[in-house]
């Protein structure tokens, strides 16, 4: 017997559930390419995204994942053998500081812990050993999605600053961008990089970056340039180097319809509710966390994220868990990946989410421990909708 019928909830960190305006903004014609509908779209889109990183600095739109826009942010930077500094709190940053390695990059780690945020002093005492000034850009994710953790990039960025380093300041905002504040040139980032699949609400397969002065002008000597990410060839006079060829216009028609949504809403607004359900969801987990079996893998309250909430299981399996909520009620919690596989599920809320989506989901995972007889603290939903309905007033 199952409770599953109807459309199935993607509770994962990405991609997100899509609205469904969002969805019916590609049910249409493709544009000419050339026409002037297509480079006011194209222009619109771009003037937004550089609002949504706010930046003065230019942005590009790559045909590609996250992975792929790392790529975009690294080869239009750096020069075959330059160092760069990873800031490691959990998977992502480590992944993008690979991809440097692959390029030719040469990689320094500075370790962290997946229980944990970055910690701004350790970057700032790296950085003024670095007396060489052999580091050439410093890697960092505003939110990852393995561990969970939020990183303070303000605070970072105020760290670099008062090491004296040169280095360029590049941070990741996929799992953050549009979800949760982020000022790349208030913050002092030179380089920013986002996906359009998490809190843009769009189907997967746009990268975006934005870059300041300071990166174009590094960008003129970089030797890691390639025809497909390179900036410079972006900027061509012709509308269709902006994609290095064909536009991916239905793609454009989604993000379009869903930067219209986040800029009706309030991006001030979409924080604060994003702050307010992930709130939500910590509460419930709190109060399971008291049957010693589910914790926050992240240990400060202060360093987690309020995009997503990574679940730790101790003594018992996961997996388990995942499948009693996908099979039986049609949720699809997040799997635990990198340190933290087999160990723990993840609960997303971000993008196109709202409180009977999260309280929902909530409901199901404590279905889910009743029913397997996972020991936990009762009541999390309640606590949950407790927080609710003592911060949103009628």
């Amino acid at each position: 017997m199952t409770v599953r019928a109807g459309r199935e909830f993607l509770a994962i960190p990405g991609p997100t559930t899509m609205p469904d305006e969002v969805l019916q903004a590609m049910h249409r014609p493709a544009l000419d390419i050339y026409s002037a509908e297509m480079v006011e779209l194209t222009e619109s889109l771009l003037r937004d995204l550089s609002k949504l990183f706010a930046t003065k600095g230019k942005s590009y739109i790559y045909i590609a994942n996250g992975h792929g826009a790392w790529e975009a942010t690294l080869s239009n930077v750096l020069s075959r053998g330059d160092k760069v500094l990873v800031l490691e709190s959990g998977r992502f940053a480590i992944g993008w500081g690979q991809a440097a390695s692959a390029m030719g990059a040469e990689v320094e780690v500075l370790r962290g812990d997946w229980r944990r945020a970055i910690r701004p002093a350790e970057v700032e005492d790296r950085l003024r050993r670095d007396r060489e000034h052999t580091i050439k850009a410093i890697l960092a994710v505003q939110v990852d999605t393995a561990s969970g953790a939020y990183n303070d990039i303000e605070a970072i960025g105020k760290a670099i600053k008062a090491s004296g380093h040169p280095a360029l300041f590049m941070v990741d905002t996929v799992a953050s961008l549009g979800c949760m504040p982020f000022e790349m040139d208030a913050w002092g980032i030179d380089v920013a990089m986002s996906g359009s699949q998490k809190g843009l609400m769009t189907p997967p397969g746009l990268g975006f970056v934005a870059a300041n002065a300071r990166a174009q002008e590094v960008h003129k000597r970089a030797d890691l340039r390639t025809p497909y990410w390179d900036w410079t060839e972006r900027e061509g006079t012709e509308h269709y180097r902006k994609y290095a060829g064909t536009a991916p216009v239905h793609l454009l028609f989604a993000l379009r319809k869903a930067i219209d949504m986040l800029t009706a809403e309030g991006l001030q607004n979409a924080h604060l509710r994003h702050r307010l359900l992930a709130e939500a969801v910590r509460r419930a987990v709190a109060v399971w966390a008291e049957g010693q079996v589910l914790g926050f893998n992240i240990t400060e309250a202060a360093e987690r994220s309020n995009t997503v909430t990574t679940v730790t299981m101790n003594g018992h399996d996961p997996a388990a868990l995942q499948r009693y909520c996908k099979e039986k009620c049609g949720v699809v919690l997040g799997t635990g990946i990198g340190d933290l596989q087999g160990q723990a599920f993840r609960i997303a809320h971000m993008g196109h989410v709202n409180a009977p989506m999260i309280l929902g989901t909530l409901g199901v995972v404590e279905v889910a421990l009743n029913a397997l007889g996972i020991p936990h603290g009762k009541g999390g939903t309640e606590a949950a909708i407790e927080w609710l309905g003592e911060s949103v007033r009628a």
